[in-house]
């Protein structure tokens, strides 16, 4: 027969000397008197088998005092005494500096002995300093806390509480951080209940980052997956755990071309050049303490990505015509439908602030590749029609079961993505009678979408979808949508945007003095959301 001994493990503590809260007369009164240190070893429950006091040389004295009242009432605890010295108990790096090459040194045996680290006494600093050490298990114990009873002041042992920092052990606060993150990542979906588990991951990993990082984010993706809506939904979720107090600013950066990107980014002073009537604070300085969203991010000029590195790396910019520096706190998202690595080779996007925006990189799926998600976001649209109409239209049985059906399909593009999606429900609720979609408003739909979605013909070169969105494309009258085209195929046609001007101002221009054909050029297709860049590099 074998007999095995089961060695319970030593209870070890660890504290630094009080010389405020462990002071007292060295008469007997004293023992009238809550002591934390010497209370710690008055615990008829805890039962400590080594004690290492931590005290400064010139506090020895009171240090003596409370090793012998602790052996008064604790006869088995041995005390051991550790000399610290801090210059500036209140001095952070010092402090921690000073306990940690206490804890690196100490002969911890975690296989013989538990330890607990004293955390009631000492400056705020160095209990601080005490957590972080334990949190990090650089020091492996858990905390004790003592305090008075103050209902009982003919008890000075007081009370104590041990706090185990492993979380893990903690369910129901487990459960509540994951609970949290659960409700962040769904807010970051609108809500909306999605089955991909890739997009599901990518919106994990935006959460996290969102919530513990200021640096800036890149969204990259198709037009029409939701860069501007996620953007939004990024800002609130920082709002909403104070990360940020400003407001959401946005700017798409392919309406700005020269001049005015610069002043609407970065502002300008009074005169600054012509036209600049009164001073503009340009959108980074709205954006102080809030989240600026730069979308179409690799349509800025060279200029404006330089001052915009620096405003970044800085949170410094100079306005136009201004002899002092501007500052704004923002955080920044940006973006993108464009390769920007394939941009930074053609020398069209700077490598180092493609290297600062690009920290955290996220790419959005197309809907074409998370089509289980399909029927949700259908739901999604009908809500959020409903708002917006106070209408409510719901799709009958066989009319969403033969539109998720085509939705569904391997063959169903969805060239815009969710603008295409958006719009179809849109559509559909508008033409429903009493509310209801039937198959009619389904079919008449699908037509019209693949109609859409039809590949443009080789002599189709000034098709507008070439250069507008199915949607833009809707916002334009019938009778303006000709001669747009033609505007498009005049300046495609030219070498410069003056002379694509006389020719098509060739008649009025002659009764004008300074016919300025650049400029009324560039204010008609501007209306369109379109610049002389835009329509040439799409040649």
């Amino acid at each position: 027969r074998y007999i095995i001994l089961y060695m319970k493990k030593k209870l070890v503590a660890i504290g630094l000397l009080g010389p405020t809260l462990d002071k007292s007369a060295k008469n007997q009164k004293r023992w009238e008197r809550w002591r934390p240190t010497v209370a710690l070893h008055q615990q008829p429950d805890l039962i400590i088998d080594r004690f290492e006091l931590l005290n400064q040389q010139k506090f020895n004295v009171l240090g003596n005092l409370i090793t012998n009242d602790i052996q008064a009432v604790s006869p088995e605890t041995t005390v051991s005494r550790q000399t610290i010295e801090f210059k500036d108990p209140w001095d952070f790096e010092q402090v921690y500096s000073t306990l940690y090459d206490f804890a690196i040194n100490y002969p911890f045996n975690t296989d013989k002995e538990d330890y607990l680290i004293h955390i009631t006494t000492g400056t705020h600093v160095a209990q601080i300093c005490l957590y972080l050490l334990t949190e990090t298990n650089i020091i492996p114990a858990k905390l004790v806390q003592t305090s008075p009873t103050f209902d009982d002041d003919k008890n000075p042992a007081g009370q104590f509480t041990i706090i185990d920092l492993d979380l893990s052990k903690y369910d129901l606060l487990a459960q509540r951080f994951e609970h949290q993150h659960q409700q962040a990542q769904n807010f970051l979906k609108a809500g909306i209940q999605t089955k991909n588990k890739k997009f599901n991951d990518l919106i994990q990993n935006i959460e996290h980052v969102a919530t513990n990082s200021t640096d800036p984010i890149l969204l990259t993706g198709s037009t029409g997956v939701g860069k501007t809506q996620l953007a939004r939904k990024i800002y609130e979720l920082k709002k909403n755990t104070h990360q940020i107090t400003g407001p959401f600013v946005e700017l798409n950066c392919a309406t700005l071309q020269s001049t005015a990107a610069t002043s609407a980014l970065f502002g300008h002073k009074k005169g600054a050049f012509t036209g600049a009537s009164a001073d503009r604070p340009g959108l980074l300085k709205q954006a102080n303490n809030g989240l600026l969203f730069l979308d179409e991010i690799g349509e800025l000029g060279p200029d404006e990505q330089a001052m915009l590195l620096r405003a970044i790396e800085d949170k410094r910019f100079l306005p136009l015509g201004a002899d002092t520096e501007a500052k704004s706190n923002f955080q920044l998202i940006c973006g993108t439908n464009r390769d920007l690595l394939k941009e930074v080779s053609q020398g069209k996007f700077r490598e180092d602030l493609l290297a600062r925006i690009n920290l955290w990189s996220f790419k959005l799926p197309n809907l074409a590749d998370r089509k289980e998600d399909i029927p949700p976001n259908i739901e999604f649209e009908l809500n959020r029609i409903t708002q917006k109409t106070g209408t409510k239209s719901r799709f009958n049985k066989q009319a969403f079961d033969e539109f998720t059906k085509f939705a569904q399909s391997p063959e169903t593009k969805w060239a815009g993505n969710f603008r295409d999606l958006g719009a179809a429900i849109t559509r559909m609720t508008t033409l429903a009678k009493s509310g209801r979609i039937t198959t009619t408003e389904v079919n008449d739909e699908i037509s019209r979408l693949n109609h859409n979605w039809k590949p443009h013909t080789p002599n189709q070169t000034t098709d507008l979808e070439n250069y507008l969105t199915t949607e833009q494309i809707e916002q334009i009258d019938p009778f303006d949508q000709p001669q747009l085209a033609n505007v498009i195929k005049t300046c495609k046609a030219s070498t410069s945007l003056a002379q694509a001007g006389r020719k098509l101002y060739a008649i009025s221009r002659q009764s004008k003095k300074t016919p300025n054909d650049s400029d009324r050029l560039r204010k008609y297709i501007a209306k369109f959301d379109l610049s002389w860049k835009v329509i040439t590099d799409n040649k």
